[in-house]
């Protein structure tokens, strides 16, 4: 099935059926597919079609979810990002993807996106449109239209039928680092999204009547994934812009929510937040909780007071993003202590460093086959090949170990990416930012073991001889040319690194100097 093969489904169905409840607002599947082939066809009039890529720069809400849909009527692909993002990251990705619309927020964090666009449109020779969301009642040229008057001036129109082949065709493309910490654009298929979706809804035991809390954002695949899921049942979505955790597990309470997800940062804040103990959550029954390492004792915590039948699952924006989750009737100890088994119709290998198979329960490279696997990266195919094994393997990069039960043990990863509340920092680029800083000589970034967020950034600097700067000075620095997730938490000056024979960091060794300081500091 496509995506617009889900929405069409239920739309006919049941169209009274509750999609998004967003406030006051609630979207039912059939008034969401009409928004969807307005805005569909209104873009389609602009010359958007087949094939074409629709860049999507929202936070969560009702407008992200009938893009998405309107991109699905018209054939095209998606192109998720985050608002967040510095101005080069954005007009990088814009660039590579090749993005003939961009449907952006008008503002977000203080940022001027008009302001912004307009600033970054002569480097972007493929970007033809602009569509604002926002409140702003603002004068717009033949460039820039606002949402609302887009779905007003589609209403009614025909929009030609097209063919989507769903094993082939790109819905999705997200952006995520590779080993030189350059965005690479995953292509995700119909077929990709909606089959490893629809099978966590089906493991989570989703139907029509469940309210699914979706406080993971839409620009990444975790947040994308579960609306799919949602649509795959018919059961309504409750987007949340702006993560707070008391203020999520709020509007949880209201909401009557039954499903819950997060990555592991985010599960720490409402469980600290005290509400969790307050308010009437009885509502809530199920979710997942992926995107960082998570400790058995987080998981366990999360079922008693909070989600009773939360999942740990393993997953990658290049396997859609699901390889694997515990279920309810696995024993406790495989539940605490693995993030489950594949999905029905994935295989998992362990590798060696010669690439050769490793036998059960030893500790290797993970890698995976299956539905869920991504078509490549988008305009990179050396890239893509190098990142399968010659019997069609995806190379996750990340360390693991599967028993004799089946069941997956992550043990870290292979690469060197910090994993800080759910997102992935890469090192280089902080790097290669931090050296363009006059007072730096040497800097190199390392992830430091932290309860809340998973990891916290550590930039370790040399500074010029003769330098005088501070820590509050070098995160400063990194502020604006950045996105702020990505600004180094905890800096570190050094006299120099600990090397290898060959002259290579040791980076391992560095972060455990960087730990065992961090440790005498609190002493």
């Amino acid at each position: 099935m496509s995506v617009q093969d889900l929405i069409d489904r239920i739309a006919s169905q049941d169209p009274d059926r509750p999609l998004v409840r967003s406030g006051k607002e609630t979207l039912s599947y059939g008034r969401t597919r009409l928004q969807a082939r307005a805005l569909a066809a209104a873009l389609h009039n602009l010359g958007v079609g087949v094939g074409d890529r629709v860049a999507i720069d929202l936070p969560n809400g009702p407008e992200f979810v009938v893009s998405v849909l309107a991109a699905a009527n018209l054939g095209a692909t998606i192109v998720p990002l985050n608002p967040a993002y510095a101005p080069h990251e954005l007009q990088f990705m814009l660039r590579n993807s090749e993005a003939s619309v961009v449907i952006v927020v008008e503002a977000y964090e203080g940022q001027d996106n008009l302001e912004l666009f307009e600033r970054m449109q002569f480097g972007l020779p493929d970007l033809q449109y602009m569509v604002t969301v926002g409140e702003e009642d603002l004068w717009y040229d033949d460039r820039i239209f606002q949402f609302e008057d887009l779905l007003s001036s589609g209403e009614g129109r025909e929009l030609p039928s097209v063919e989507v082949d769903p094993d082939e065709d790109v819905f999705a493309v997200l952006y995520t680092a590779g080993t030189t910490g350059k965005p690479k654009g995953v292509m995700l298929t119909h077929a990709n999204l909606v089959q490893a979706n629809a099978m966590l809804a089906e493991t989570l035991g989703m139907t029509a009547e469940d309210v699914t809390l979706l406080a993971v954002p839409m620009f990444n695949i975790f947040g994308l994934g579960v609306l799919v899921a949602a649509l795959s049942v018919g059961s309504a979505v409750v987007p949340v812009a702006s993560f707070d955790a008391e203020a999520t597990l709020r509007l949880a309470e209201e909401m009557r929510a039954t499903v819950l997800h997060g990555v592991p940062t985010m599960f720490v804040m409402q469980l600290r937040s005290g509400a969790a103990d307050e308010l009437d959550l009885s509502s809530l029954r199920t979710g997942i909780i992926a995107g960082a390492p998570v400790l058995d004792k987080l998981a366990r915590e999360v079922r008693e007071r909070l989600v009773p039948d939360l999942q740990v699952a393993y997953g990658l924006t290049e396997t859609s993003p699901w390889v694997s989750l515990t279920q309810s009737d696995d024993p406790p100890g495989k539940r605490d202590f693995t993030v489950g088994r594949m999905l029905q119709g994935v295989e998992a290998r362990v590798l060696g460093d010669d690439g050769s198979l490793l036998p059960v329960e030893s500790v290797g490279e993970v890698a995976v086959r299956g539905f869920n696997v991504m078509k490549g990266y988008l305009r990179q195919p050396d890239e893509t090949s190098r990142s399968f094994t010659e019997d069609g393997f995806f190379l996750t990069g990340d360390l693991g170990m599967v028993d004799e039960d089946g069941y997956l043990h992550m043990v870290g990863r292979k690469k060197d990416t910090i994993t800080r509340g759910g997102y992935a920092i890469y090192p280089r680029e902080l790097e290669d930012l931090l050296r363009l800083n006059p007072a730096v000589l040497e800097a190199v970034v390392v992830g430091v073991e932290d309860e809340v967020l998973g990891e916290l950034i550590c930039a370790c600097i040399v500074p010029l001889e003769g330098a005088i700067v501070t820590g509050d000075e070098i995160k400063d620095f990194c502020r604006g040319q950045v996105a702020q997730y990505k600004v180094p938490d905890l800096v570190r000056f050094v006299d120099s690194f600990p090397m290898t024979g060959s002259g290579k960091i040791r980076r391992v060794e560095l972060a455990r100097m960087v730990r065992a300081d961090r440790a005498a500091r609190r002493e």
